[in-house]
């Protein structure tokens, strides 16, 4: 099978998301008819029908919708270089792509990075963070998509070299008034009265969190399930149920730096042992890191040390 043609897979995803060739083609700036010769071609190349087509417009085959995952990625790359070479014609010298869970975002990360970027050693490297779940972090970086990640040790990071990062400890947020409240700490059991606020199910905390749950042998009833510890908190406060989260995330919220409302919130820190989580820094090889990279890699970790 020769390259496929990344102008091509443009207009592929292009027709996939609206459902329709004409509106693609007013989108891409390009006539129906050349996208629909482009598609066939495209069929031909591949060998398996990619569309079906039918009055109101067209849909991806099974065969389509794998192509149309593969697109996305390439089409992402492909955007990424260009921003990449771009940045170089505007001074910048480095740019590192780091992906990070929710957790190490809403704690110390931005700062870190903020404080790293206000060298003037390194006033001519740009660094951009993308928000992944633990999992999606550890497939992008082994499948090159990025250099570096930064997110739970406990997920599965066979295969990839690490460096340790800052640590945080879980507890329990619970609103004014309720009974855990008073208490100085509490084990993760003693929560599964109550009914939980949570995060979405691909989270590492979320899945920690099921694990633990399922040993002691008692479930945990979710009344909400938001994506965002903003929310997580809003929901606690409201009192509609109680949340486990980092409680460096409430430390900093009182500083100004962290979630919105926590006014009203109390965080009870939990006594189970994996309640103390060390986040990592991961890449695939280090001695293949970019020279910004490996500068941020190390500036990183230096800041796990002095914490």
């Amino acid at each position: 099978m020769k390259d496929l043609d990344l102008t091509t897979l443009r207009l592929f995803v292009a027709a996939c998301d609206l459902g329709n060739i004409a509106r693609a083609g007013e989108q891409q700036h390009i006539g129906s008819s050349a996208i629909s010769k482009r598609m066939a071609l495209l069929e031909e190349q591949v060998q398996a029908p990619l569309l079906e087509r039918h009055r109101r417009g067209v849909a991806p085959t099974a065969a389509g919708l794998m192509l149309l995952e593969h697109a996305r990625a390439m089409l992402a790359s492909a955007d990424r270089a260009a921003r990449d070479m771009a940045a170089y014609q505007h001074g910048v010298k480095g740019q590192v792509r780091i992906l990070a869970s929710v957790s190490s975002i809403a704690e110390s990360l931005p700062d870190d990075i903020a404080a790293f970027l206000q060298k003037p050693e390194h006033a001519q490297i740009r660094v951009d963070i993308e928000e992944l779940t633990s999992s999606e972090i550890i497939r992008s970086i082994r499948e090159g998509l990025a250099l570096v990640g930064v997110c739970w040790n406990a997920a599965d990071l066979e295969g990839l070299q690490t460096l340790p990062y800052r640590c945080d400890t879980l507890a329990v947020a619970v609103p004014d008034g309720h009974p855990l409240a008073l208490r100085d700490s509490c084990s993760f059991s003693e929560t599964l009265d109550c009914e939980h606020v949570g995060l979405p199910a691909s989270t590492a905390v979320y899945t920690m969190l099921a694990r633990a749950a399922a040993i002691i042998g008692r479930p945990i009833n979710y009344r909400a399930v938001v994506s965002s510890f903003d929310a997580t908190i809003r929901c606690v406060r409201a009192g509609l149920g109680v949340a486990i989260m980092p409680r460096e995330i409430l430390g900093m919220a009182g500083s100004g730096q962290g979630v919105q409302g926590a006014q009203g919130v109390h965080m009870v820190p939990l006594t189970d042992a994996w309640a103390r989580r060390q986040f990592a820094i991961c890449f695939r090889d280090g001695s293949r890191l970019s020279p910004a990279a490996r500068t941020l890699v190390d500036y990183l970790a230096g800041c796990a040390q002095a914490g």
